[in-house]
């Protein structure tokens, strides 16, 4: 059940992460096709290694998600905190992404509070800020920082 309830939190960051990506373009067109789980790979009782696949059209030009960190709050308390590797976009092409991701329960949380999360079966309460550092390549590197933050994870349930 605890690895369900970790499956249906890192789909919820898998569109949140990409949905936080395209704003990165500024193109309304790119969409998500597909989206799953690879792997999750307990690495301690308070962490976690995964890969998340994430099908992607992108019509517009390539770019890079450098990095993306952000922190998932339950009842606005830490819960956990999550990094990804980089993501590159090829443009105008439609196709899957790995994106790697470690997870770390925040000091202020224990598995318990995930436990007790989990029993509940909802993504009800699970908020996310996040992070996203991209760059467009024209005449040079462009980055930009994006901030995304209190996002709504039980709207991305299934």
């Amino acid at each position: 059940m605890l690895m369900k309830t970790f499956r249906h939190i890192l789909l919820a960051l898998a569109v949140v992460l990409t949905a936080a990506s395209c704003g990165v373009s500024k193109v309304k067109d790119i969409s998500i096709t597909s989206m799953g789980i690879s792997y999750i790979v307990p690495t301690s009782t308070r962490s976690m290694d995964a890969k998340l696949v994430i099908g992607i059209d992108n019509p517009a030009r390539s770019f890079a998600v450098q990095e993306i960190t952000g922190t998932v709050k339950y009842n606005d308390k830490p819960l956990a905190h999550f990094v990804t590797g980089t993501l590159e976009l090829e443009g105008k092409s439609t196709q899957e992404y790995e994106l790697p991701c470690t997870v770390t329960l925040d000091d202020g949380a224990s598995l318990l509070d995930v436990l007790i999360i989990a029993a509940k079966r909802s993504l009800e309460g699970l908020t996310a800020d996040i992070d996203v550092q991209a760059a467009l390549k024209k005449n040079g590197v462009i980055r930009a920082p994006y901030k995304f933050r209190d996002l709504n994870l039980s709207q991305f349930a299934q």
